[in-house]
């Protein structure tokens, strides 16, 4: 810790613990789990952005497994060498959409790197039986073709029916060689994203984080909020900027649970207000996909709202439609406008207020802004971690609305219960654990979020709950509660030095 210390930028601390993580696990995994909330920031979210960014200055030893387009019909052989015989879980990505900031290429290794530690850190599954792997299919990022120590295929993107068949190969090469490991999607490009989880769901156990765990979390994170403000989830109208996999998947899974209060799906649907690149989406808006075409709202209910004549923007959405809930998954900085964020305090008491972009620069707005624009009323929830804002001179702690707090003990209940495929009902399941544990059913002045040092707790009491629902959803291989328990106590590693024996 103090050789960490001595690190003077955030970067250089991420690089020193990579170097950590690569020369001796069990040391870099102790100092994790016993430090979660110093560590998290520098090991994923925000620091991890700029780790993919810079990730060829700091390669030193091989990590993962880069499957590149060109070694595509030696994918099966790749994967055949026995050091993967132990593989249970797969965090894979193409690194073209590595959070706010876009193609990373080869760099986009990071991402999955720094998930499968938190598998490890905070879902307690051995690092033995975790494998990150990029697919390498070229990267149309200038920067990183034109850098001379760029660590991937020097190409451009290869696209089209090439790219499909290349992911079809990947998954039926993984599904051959584990036919029972768990395979996590992790920033691919949003329509990508959402293709692929739709296209495989049931040809394997998979699922996608950015979509599914970021929705569980949000969803989390505004019945929080709910516990305070006393605003029942069916009476809340919550407007969703950017629309694409992640606003999606918040949104579905919001739907669900209003529809639990006992109305119906229409009804859900009609309490959000989804907003894309090109304003409020409608019946016959632009470039409106199917999957989004159940939230589009009719021309004739939204007629005269644009106040320039042209595409309804967030602030005349606000004005016409008076939200208490704004929510953002668009990676464009400064896109809660004060504008916008004061004519939503306007007409609600205790605006709810999540801008989830990661990294932090790519935050719809910063806490401390939505708290001055408020005056001091907002519930924010953050995707990544900011500093105490001030609050009437009173420093106010802000929730990391994180999906870390989800995807580790998803993670473990899909392994330990041995899984066939991940259901929509199992997501839900780890969100409604997490909501059993949220800081506001006690205290309304309480963090939105239990502290992030409690998430290795919280991850093995998911896991419970995710293990329960797959075997009430028939997906589990194991018979009972009983054996369930067994296989989660069995795979919850600990980080502490092996004994060995010397044997003659």
């Amino acid at each position: 810790m103090q050789a960490l210390d001595e690190q003077s930028t955030p970067f250089n601390k991420y690089a020193f613990l990579r170097d950590m993580q690569d020369t001796n696990e069990t040391l870099f995994y102790a100092l994790l789990v016993r430090n979660v909330e110093k560590m998290l920031p520098l090991v994923y979210t925000p620091t991890v952005g700029e780790g993919c960014q810079r990730f060829s200055e700091i390669w030193r030893k091989p990590r993962g497994l880069f499957l590149s387009y060109p070694n595509k019909d030696r994918i099966a052989q790749i994967l055949s060498h026995p050091r993967y015989d132990n593989i249970k879980c797969i965090v894979v990505s193409d690194g073209e959409r590595i959070l706010g900031l876009g193609d990373q290429g080869a760099g986009g290794m990071g991402i999955p790197i720094g998930k499968m530690a938190l598998y490890t850190a905070l879902g307690g599954i051995h690092p033995e039986h975790c494998l990150p792997i990029l697919l390498d299919v070229g990267t149309d990022n200038e920067d990183r073709l034109k850098t001379p120590i760029y660590v991937g295929w020097r190409h451009h993107r290869v696209r089209g029916q090439e790219y499909d068949d290349f992911v079809d190969l990947f998954v039926n090469s993984v599904n051959t060689r584990w036919p029972h490991v768990l395979l996590q999607w992790e920033d691919f490009a949003g329509s990508n994203a959402a293709r692929f989880l739709a296209r495989y769901r049931d040809q394997l156990c998979t699922f996608n984080d950015d979509i599914q765990g970021t929705a569980a979390i949000a969803t989390a994170t505004l019945i929080s909020a709910i516990n305070v403000t006393g605003i029942p989830l069916e009476q809340q109208k919550i407007v969703v900027v950017g629309f694409g996999s992640a606003g999606l998947g918040i949104t579905n899974l919001l739907a669900q649970f209003i529809q639990d209060t006992g109305v119906s799906a229409e009804e859900a649907r009609a309490r959000v207000y989804a907003i894309d690149r090109y304003g409020l989406i409608t019946e016959n808006g632009k470039d409106v996909h199917p999957e989004q075409q159940p939230y589009a709202r009719k021309e004739q209910e939204v007629q005269g709202w644009s106040s320039q004549g042209g595409e309804i923007a967030l602030l005349d959405v606000v004005r016409n439609a008076k939200p208490s809930v704004l929510i953002g998954v668009s990676g464009q900085p400064g896109a809660f406008t004060q504008e916008a964020v004061r004519e939503m305090a306007k007409h609600t008491a205790r605006p709810v207020i999540f801008p989830l972009s990661n990294p932090t620069s790519r935050s719809e707005a910063t806490p401390q802004d939505l708290m001055d624009w408020t005056e001091g009323r907002a519930l924010i929830g953050t995707g990544s971690p900011f500093e105490p804002v001030n609050r009437n001179g009173k420093k106010i702690h802000i929730a990391q609305t994180n999906n870390s707090y989800i995807f580790p003990g998803l993670a473990l209940g899909i392994i330990a219960s041995k899984s066939r495929h991940v259901t929509d009902t199992m997501i839900k399941a780890a969100a409604t654990e997490l909501i059993r544990h949220l800081p506001t059913h006690k205290d309304k002045d309480g963090s939105l979020l239990p502290p992030i040092a409690e998430a290795r707790n919280l991850g093995r009491l998911i896991a419970q709950a995710v293990g329960k629902q797959a075997i009430k959803d028939g997906q589990a291989q194991v018979a009972d509660e009983e054996a369930l328990n067994r296989e989660l106590e069995s795979n919850f590693w600990e980080p502490v030095y092996e004994s060995y024996e010397h044997k003659k």
